[in-house]
């Protein structure tokens, strides 16, 4: 059974009140109790010592006499009845005629032992005491019943039940009024949730007052919202530049096609167009390759194939095939003093994404400097090994640094030499799920510096 929170927490708050409304009323009614019966016996325990020394120190006061006495006191406890026994246990004085409290010797001769014994006749309370006086020894009983006592206690049962269920009708009451505006914030929130959408990104939570619980949920809330709309806003230029991207080789593809079939040309023109188009397609290949790297290198970190990967061959390797394509290249791998044991120089990584991504900035490091030479070095640190590739190139412009991280984001210069800006933003991002960091820094007309930290073991 789906319980809403509302009703949940008028739940729980009226449980919560109501239970302690009926050990707050329990409380008061066993403690008026208590008290009631202690005073009637306190009472009980005053008339019968009274009765007693009237009887045995006060000779002029003879039986009769007593019972008047007893009869006419303002005092008088209702159905009140007072026995007093010698200790023959034999019985010399009843302030009623016609009744009297039953009594057995067993019941005479505990009082004589204990001094004192409270107990109940039916609704009557009785108390029997041992009184000394002039070396005899007498028994005292005295009972009544507390008409007025047990009055005032039912009546204040009556009370507390009926303030116990008015407590509870208004606790319920109350609970669900604050239930509503305790949960109101929350259910601003949904309302406003509810109202965006993949085109209605901009919208926010309100964030109330910015200090409680809910507001730091807002808080919390829209900040994923930020993080939603930039990914979204992100993904949806990603998409604008990939089209466009791709468009460019497959449309220059179909004009060279469709210029060339016009008429009939010579085997070294259809050469030429071919060679264009060998160009364009190798291009296209290689966007094609970018973009998949990059898709896989987005998707769940756990996909990642994790083995060991020696760096140094690996980087041999990325360099064999990059003379083949570019044989102006040149590049200059470089070994730290501290390599002494061939282990330092092995990782835990995707071999497949970590070749794209070091091919990449070598790569990148060669084409953007004249002569396109660039300087690769390995230098392994305490729990982690350092890439670094240095060039001569170019630079950045301090204003494009910021964006050099973007997918198909190119600066004037760059733009110059060809590619499509997906370079830096895949190579980032394969380091990223290797749990490791990349920094670049560039001067213009002088270099660029790219520091690639990877870890030995993943985390």
């Amino acid at each position: 059974m789906n319980i809403r929170i509302r009703e949940r927490l008028t739940l729980q708050f009226t449980l919560i009140v109501t239970s302690i409304l009926l050990v707050f009323a329990t409380g008061i009614y066993l403690l008026s109790s208590s008290y009631r019966e202690q005073e009637f016996y306190a009472r009980l325990e005053t008339k019968a010592l009274t009765t007693a020394r009237l009887l045995i120190e006060v000779k002029e006061v003879d039986n009769d006499m007593l019972k008047i006495i007893d009869k006419n006191s303002i005092n008088a406890m209702f159905s009140e009845k007072v026995l007093v026994y010698n200790s023959a246990n034999n019985l010399i004085y009843n302030s009623v005629d016609d009744e009297s409290i039953p009594v057995s010797d067993s019941l005479l001769n505990a009082i004589r032992r204990l001094g004192q014994q409270r107990f109940h006749l039916g609704l009557n309370e009785a108390i029997g005491l041992r009184y000394v006086e002039g070396g005899d020894e007498y028994v005292i009983l005295a009972s009544a019943l507390d008409k007025y006592g047990r009055s005032k206690l039912n009546n204040l049962f009556w009370v507390l039940i009926f303030g116990f269920i008015a407590s509870v009708i208004v606790t319920v009451i109350a609970a669900r009024i604050y239930s509503a505006r305790a949960l109101k914030p929350m259910s601003d929130i949904v309302r406003q949730a509810e109202r965006i959408s993949f085109t209605s990104m901009g919208i926010r939570i309100p964030e109330g007052n910015g200090k409680d619980e809910i507001a730091q949920l807002a808080i919390t809330f829209n900040k994923m919202l930020d993080r939603l709309q930039s990914s979204f806003e992100s993904q949806r230029a990603f998409v604008s530049n990939a089209s466009h991207e791709l468009r460019t080789p497959l449309t220059s593809i179909t004009g060279q096609l469709e210029v060339t079939l016009i008429r009939d040309r010579s085997g070294e023109e259809y050469r030429n167009v071919l060679r264009s188009m060998l160009d364009d397609t190798r291009d296209l290949n290689q966007l094609l390759n970018s973009l998949l790297y990059l898709a896989r290198a987005n998707a769940d970190d756990r996909l990642v194939r994790i083995s060991k990967v020696r760096m140094d061959e690996l980087i041999w390797q990325i360099l064999g095939k990059l003379r083949k394509q570019h044989p102006d290249y040149e590049v200059e791998l470089t070994y730290s003093e501290k390599i002494e044991d061939e282990n330092s120089v092995v990782i835990e990584a995707d071999e497949d994404l970590l070749r794209v991504a070091v091919s990449n900035l070598i790569e990148n490091g060669c084409k953007y400097s004249d002569p396109h030479r660039c300087i690769v070095s390995l230098e392994p640190q305490r729990d982690r090994l350092h890439l670094r590739i240095e060039d001569a190139g170019i630079g950045i412009d301090p204003a494009d640094l910021p964006h050099v991280f973007e997918p198909f984001y190119r600066s004037m210069e760059v733009a110059r030499k060809g590619g499509h800006g997906l370079g830096l933003p895949l190579a980032k991002r394969i380091v990223q799920i290797h749990h490791g960091d990349l920094s670049l820094s560039s001067t213009p007309d002088t270099g660029t510096r790219v520091d690639v930290f990877l870890p030995y073991v993943q985390s």
